[in-house]
């Protein structure tokens, strides 16, 4: 039992240390909700610029605003 809860926490960290390296290298990602066209469409059909990306198509990445927020709190914490 010990091994297979062993290599389950293994795998998950492997999981988490390959997304933020992903995320260190790439920190864009493609817009949910435009999925990068830059625009999505309305109920009555017309185009609109998406909101949540600000018609860029782009979003800065989850595991990267957590790069960042560690990097700020070190550099704090260190003056």
């Amino acid at each position: 039992m010990t091994t297979i809860a062993l290599l389950a926490s293994l795998t998950i960290l492997g999981y988490a240390l390959c997304y933020l390296a992903v995320c260190a290298v790439s920190p864009w990602g493609r817009c949910r909700r435009c999925h990068g066209r830059r625009y999505h469409r309305t109920a009555i059909g017309t185009r609109r610029d998406c909101r949540r990306c600000d018609g860029t198509g782009i979003r800065v990445r989850i595991g990267r605003r957590l790069i960042d927020y560690i990097r700020t709190e070190y550099r704090a914490g260190h003056q």
